[in-house]
């Protein structure tokens, strides 16, 4: 996809972003050049002080398409506490317009991009427009009243995926991404309580990987990438090869009588004994004989329950018990031990049994990851549904590894240089920084999706920022039929330099009314130095050394002043300080000063 402009119509603004704030991402003629020039991936570069209001956009973008996930999969299923105009969540009103790739042919028999506005007003659902379906032949009749697109089309006029990460403590950023994982949730809930057909994967689009999905975005791309696109894996982090892991699933979690008759039908509550009705209800539902607490038997839509027909079944965990080396059950504990020992067979049966996309692989472990919020009350999920609080996740019940549904252990891969092999924990924050978000382009780069990285190489050396623009570059190639777009928000002013101007938004907040701005650099960015940018209206650093070293330097431009010999002088500083261009500059104004000095005497 392809941004285009967004503004702010909410009477109340959205974070530091105030109503009437408005961006255009692209103009007409930078449009122009990328079609040009074709559809060359560069992110667009988010850069300025702290509190500046970066991560605001990333924000504001991530809530607005929260919203319209809410109104596509109302349709099917969504929680009652969100069914309400005023629990969408803000910013209240806005528009939003932008391209998208469309997997259809246009009237010159090639793909194009379709382009949509959405607007919203505070009292309003979100309003989605298709302003050329002309260009599409067939598709004019997408245009309803008063030019709404129609429903069945947003299922390709949104991106596939909005995917989400930060590398620090955003949690105003994972806030709609958070609420997405419980709509998904409820979603399986639903369908476990009315025994329906489950898709065994996540309806809604919105992916926000955090450290609880690191090993789930790893092992993916590790089971089925090949040795060249995993050439960064190998070259910066020292990954030689997966060698083994473990997934550790819970067939059954405890509920009391109360919560266990509301996996019964209402027919079922009403016309029957209570225990003729759980015996209508299994195996969704049992008695534990020895306690007399009733279990669920969660994993039901993941599995066949008839063993002659799991050989065949579609169904993901069915699936992953395929290709496990070993697997084993405790009875004691109704938990479902899976072991794998990784090898060129592992890897064909993973690509056989998941339709050979590790993109499918990872959403069987979305889903099942997310059924560790079990615990989680209604309550507590209404009022986090309806929330915009900046500390949702600390509600949220944090469960010991033997009570969760689905948890991996064990896993170890093989690294260069290494004596033996390492686990996952054993890598540090910048190499799980880069896997994290190398492996998130990876296993999307097939998709027309937006991807919002806040600060994603905080923790990278000098040399791994200064490669992080053709890393992001390789990862997302090959991408012939798709387009994505990035933002990405940084200090860093290396990625600057792997960046034209055009792609670099500067941000800018009033101290007097806090608002925001967002400027291009009035210089060319792309290959400008370091020096350049950090000293640039981009961070306004007019230094390149330290605080300390500067106060140093400004002792030594005093003793200066006041009329100290020059030789003596300029030999303390060198013994003081290292190089720079603030020392070269001020030894030059030292030795200019002698020089003149010397020409006054002569003369």
């Amino acid at each position: 996809m392809k941004l285009l402009r967004l503004k702010i119509t909410d009477p109340a603004g959205f974070r530091s972003l105030p109503a009437g704030f408005e961006h255009h991402f692209r103009t007409e003629w930078s449009l122009q050049d990328e079609q040009v020039k074709g559809d060359d991936f560069a992110p667009f570069v988010c850069a300025g002080r702290n509190g500046s209001g970066k991560s605001n956009l990333l924000e504001a973008l991530a809530a607005i398409f929260f919203q319209l996930e809410l109104q596509r999969v109302q349709r099917t299923f969504l929680p009652e506490a969100l069914d309400e105009l005023e629990h969408l969540g803000a910013p209240r009103g806005f528009e939003l317009e932008y391209l998208i790739y469309l997997p259809l042919q246009s009237r010159q028999n090639a793909m194009c991009f379709a382009h949509v506005r959405v607007l919203k007003t505070p009292d309003s659902s979100p309003r989605m427009h298709w302003l050329n379906p002309e260009e599409f032949g067939d598709h004019a009749e997408a245009l309803g009243k008063d030019g709404l697109c129609a429903e069945q089309h947003r299922e390709f006029l949104l991106p596939e995926h909005v995917l989400g990460y930060s590398s620090g403590e955003n949690e105003i950023l994972s806030l709609p991404f958070f609420k997405t994982r419980f709509v998904q949730f409820d979603e399986y809930w639903d369908r476990l309580r009315t025994q329906s057909q489950y898709s065994g994967r996540p309806d809604a689009r919105l992916v926000y990987a955090d450290s609880g999905f690191s090993q789930a975005v790893l092992l993916c791309n590790l089971l089925f990438e090949s040795d060249e696109t995993l050439q960064p894996f190998r070259e910066d982090v020292g990954i030689d090869a997966l060698q083994e892991f473990r997934i550790v699933l819970r067939r059954s979690v405890q509920l009391d009588e109360a919560q266990a008759r509301g996996f019964m039908a209402p027919i079922e509550r009403a016309a029957f004994a209570s225990d003729t009705a759980f015996q209508a209800a299994q195996p969704v539902v049992s008695q534990d004989e020895e306690t007399g607490r009733w279990r669920l038997n969660v994993l039901r839509l993941m599995e066949e329950q008839r063993p002659d027909k799991a050989q065949h079944s579609s169904l993901a965990l069915d699936a992953l018990r395929r290709c496990a080396t070993l697997e084993y059950q405790d009875e004691a504990t109704d938990t479902l031990i899976l072991d794998y020992w990784v090898n060129d067979a592992t890897q064909k049966a993973f690509q056989q049994n998941f339709e050979g996309n590790p993109r499918a692989l990872f959403q069987a472990f979305q889903v099942l990851l997310t059924l560790n919020l079990y615990t989680v009350s209604d309550g507590l999920k209404a009022d986090l549904y309806r929330s915009h609080s900046e500390y949702v996740s600390e509600t949220v019940p944090t469960l010991a590894s033997d009570e969760r549904v689905m948890r991996f252990k064990f896993v170890r891969f093989r690294k260069l240089g290494a004596p033996g092999p390492l686990m996952l924990r054993n890598l540090s924050d910048g190499e799980h920084q880069l896997l994290h978000s190398l492996g998130l382009c990876l296993l999307f780069r097939g998709t027309n999706s937006l991807f919002l990285l806040d600060e994603p190489e905080t923790h990278f050396n000098p040399d791994w920022r200064a490669n992080f623009i053709s890393r992001l570059r390789e990862s997302l190639k090959d991408r012939e039929g798709v387009s994505q777009e990035m933002l990405i928000t940084t200090h860093s002013p290396f990625l600057i330099s792997d960046s034209t101007r055009d792609k670099v938004l500067v941000f800018n907040r009033d101290p007097n009314d806090g608002k925001v701005q967002i400027t291009h650099p009035e210089f060319n960015t792309l290959g400008a130095s370091i020096n350049k940018i950090t000293m640039s209206e981009v961070f306004g650093k007019r230094e390149t050394i330290g605080g300390r070293a500067h106060a140093v330097l400004e002792s030594f431009r005093a003793r200066f002043e006041q009329g100290e010999a020059s030789d003596e002088l300029i030999d303390d500083i060198h013994r003081e300080l290292g190089d720079s261009v603030e020392k070269i500059l001020l030894i030059n104004a030292i030795l200019d000063h002698g020089q003149q000095g010397n020409g006054g005497a002569q003369g």
